[in-house]
């Protein structure tokens, strides 16, 4: 497969990774100020599919186009007012989570490690998503985990279990197909 053809297909699954995410980031479950979505299981995918780079590329792709207009968020939301509003920092989450998750699935050589990596991610993830959350909602720390954190684990776990245990197959797919990262 000539180089060209390589970067095309590269471009057409990170645009097919952006589109998974846009229709997943969508669905979500209320539990709280912040619900639950699916956006993150579509980006841990793309991590496998395209590597971390490109995985972010696609992630940062998803929050234009939803900081543009396109209804792409939880519960179909959009716009600068879900980027900087209460919750907007576990959207801008996302880009760290790729990124240590990413180097995680690329240079771990188990499936454990990648989901500590992904894990990893995930906590950068509640980190900003908290601080970001206290600081517009005017939350205390405590409050802000029982509401933002915890609710969230056992899903997150679950999603990220289910990225390692299907990842890898999908990306040795991808690889015989021609298109490996």
């Amino acid at each position: 497969m000539t180089r060209e053809k390589r970067r095309g297909g590269h471009l057409a699954v990170c645009g097919v990774m952006t589109a998974v995410t846009c229709v997943l980031g969508p669905l979500s479950i209320p539990v709280g100020p912040v619900p639950v979505t699916f956006a993150n299981l579509a980006i841990y995918l793309s991590l496998y599919l395209l590597g971390w780079r490109r995985g972010t590329a696609s992630c940062l792709a998803y929050l234009l186009l939803g900081l543009a207009g396109l209804p792409v968020f939880s519960a179909f939301g959009n716009g600068a007012s879900r980027l900087l509003g209460p919750t907007g920092g576990y959207l801008l989450g996302y880009l760290p989570m790729a990124v240590l998750g990413g180097l995680a699935v690329e240079r771990a050589g188990n499936r454990w490690l990648q989901g500590l990596g992904l894990a990893a991610g995930t906590a950068a993830l509640y980190v900003l998503g908290t601080a970001w959350f206290c600081v517009q909602s005017g939350s205390g720390l405590l409050p802000a985990l029982w509401a933002c954190v915890l609710p969230f684990l056992p899903f997150d776990l679950a999603k990220i279990a289910a990225a390692v245990a299907v990842g890898p197959g999908l990306r040795r797919g991808l690889e015989r197909a021609g298109l490996g990262k």
